[in-house]
């Protein structure tokens, strides 16, 4: 299985020369089988699904794109993901139910997942609907479970976070696991044992004996008690749920908007001795596992 950070920034994203090495680029990850092989998953689609065109080579996105919730760092870049928006493209998205649609409960329904999408993306907003992205595009509203999607084992847990249904994902190939949790706020269901928020069952279960834990790290510790409440959790929190769970490394991810080259370096250097192997994800960034 090989990972590609496509982007990396949480909330918004970050231009300028303080962000170049890590990317300024919102959420998306990409999933291959292997080396040499075109990504056939995406999590999420932030500003940096565009960067998943350059993996492609010039060929159409043929694969799943998995939403974890719907803010705009999550979709908004899927209408300039140049590599589903052709003839030849197939494109399968799936995003969390939120519970206010009909026909949305249990299974996949495209009604429920396209009118959910279509409330970020569609006139006066932006000029298309999805539906009228080109190429063969499917939609479905999903909740908590396991899936099948594009020869990988998908199981979907709710994550705490604010604003709309959140879901982390756990993916497997038979080979090698990696857990994907972003965005995610543990202190809303308690302060846990060092205050940073509760190691809960979902978080521990999507993370356990992972090869690779993809976490959010918007916040440091000492940012929790002031920003905590807006969703997110600290790089030293990703850390602790790791190593809990058994997870062999973690990659850091969702940084902070403001939180420049420099400060992210000095974050890589804060866990050089952790008990696993910590990765500050920057994007383009690969990892084979």
């Amino acid at each position: 299985m090989l990972i590609t950070f496509c982007g990396v920034r949480g909330s918004t994203p970050a231009p300028g020369a303080p962000y170049v090495r890590y990317g300024g680029n919102t959420s998306c990850v990409a999933v291959a089988h292997g080396p040499g092989e075109a990504p056939v998953l995406a999590l999420d689609a932030g500003t940096g699904v565009a960067n998943l065109n350059d993996l492609l080579g010039g060929a159409a996105f043929a694969g799943t794109i998995l939403l974890t919730h719907l803010h705009w760092d999550h979709c908004l870049g899927l209408p300039f993901f140049r590599g589903g928006d052709r003839d030849d493209a197939r494109v399968t998205l799936l995003l969390p139910w939120q519970g206010d649609e009909p026909d949305g409960a249990g299974a996949s329904t495209a009604g429920a997942a396209e009118r959910l999408l279509a409330r970020v993306m569609s006139p006066p907003f932006f000029p298309i609907r999805p539906a009228q992205l080109r190429g063969a595009w499917e939609f479905g509203a999903i909740t908590p479970g396991q899936l099948k999607a594009e020869g990988f084992t998908v199981e979907a847990r709710e994550i705490p976070h604010k604003g709309g249904r959140t879901l982390g994902y756990r993916l497997s190939d038979g080979r090698a696991t990696v857990a994907y949790v972003t965005d995610h706020c543990p202190t809303s269901l308690g302060p846990g044992p060092d205050g940073l928020g509760a190691y809960h069952e979902a978080a521990v279960e999507l993370a356990r004996g992972a090869d690779l834990l993809i976490h959010d790290a918007q916040l440091t510790a000492t940012e929790v008690p002031a920003e905590a409440a807006w969703g997110h959790a600290a790089a030293e929190y990703a850390v602790g749920l790791a190593v809990r769970a058994g997870a062999r490394q973690v990659a850091l991810t969702h940084h902070k908007p403001s939180r420049t080259d420099a400060s992210l370096d000095a974050l890589a250097r804060r866990f050089a001795g952790a008990p696993i192997p910590v990765l500050v994800a920057a994007e383009g960034q690969s990892v084979e596992l």
